[in-house]
């Protein structure tokens, strides 16, 4: 169920996505919500959002290790980028982010999923740093890193979806990597 509405927030927002919605893509009994989710919808959009956090944060590994090459900062970050156009092209731009979409639809409104939120992007962020920082960019600096280009990558997920083109992510990944592997100082 959390991984349905995960999905179901990434296409259609927080707002958008009810209950009923989502026992009825996760095929389960509408009276299973209540019981795993006793907290209502709060809880369920904030255990989707951790999902999703845990989600991104895996797919770093993935990414390194599908690499045909020494993996550089840029080469990961165009991994992450390709995840994206690769989805677009396959199945439009109706999907985006869900901790996106939940920051927007509930972070003046709801603490909980605003903390949820902030929760979901530090664990995202940190296999990126680390990873950065086995690259060889400075520890100190790596985690700044990581919110660069996670923070980038974000705004042209909006920017692609609004202009309906993967042009905004191309350019991002094109124009992010000489920066990116500017600051590998040393392989440890």
């Amino acid at each position: 169920m959390v991984f349905s509405a995960a999905q179901l927030i990434r296409r259609d927002g927080v707002s958008a996505t009810g209950m009923r919605e989502v026992a009825a893509h996760a095929q389960a009994p509408r009276g299973s919500i209540q019981h795993y989710f006793p907290g209502g919808k709060e809880q369920l959009v904030n255990e989707a959002v951790a999902w999703a956090g845990r989600y991104a944060g895996k797919r770093v590994g993935r990414f390194l290790a599908a690499m045909s090459q020494e993996p550089t900062p840029s080469l990961l970050f165009s991994a992450m980028v390709r995840q994206w156009t690769d989805e677009f092209q396959r199945s439009g731009f109706t999907p985006g982010c869900p901790v996106a979409a939940a920051t927007v639809d509930c972070a003046e409104s709801t603490d909980s999923t605003r903390a949820a939120a902030a929760a979901a992007f530090a664990t995202w962020n940190a296999p990126v740093a680390a990873a950065l920082t086995d690259m060889g960019v400075p520890a100190g600096q790596a985690p700044a890193l990581a919110i660069l280009m996670i923070s980038t990558l974000e705004g042209a997920l909006l920017i692609a979806r609004s202009e309906q083109d993967i042009r905004p992510l191309t350019t991002v990944a094109q124009q992010l990597g000489p920066l990116l592997d500017s600051c590998v100082v040393a392989r440890p």
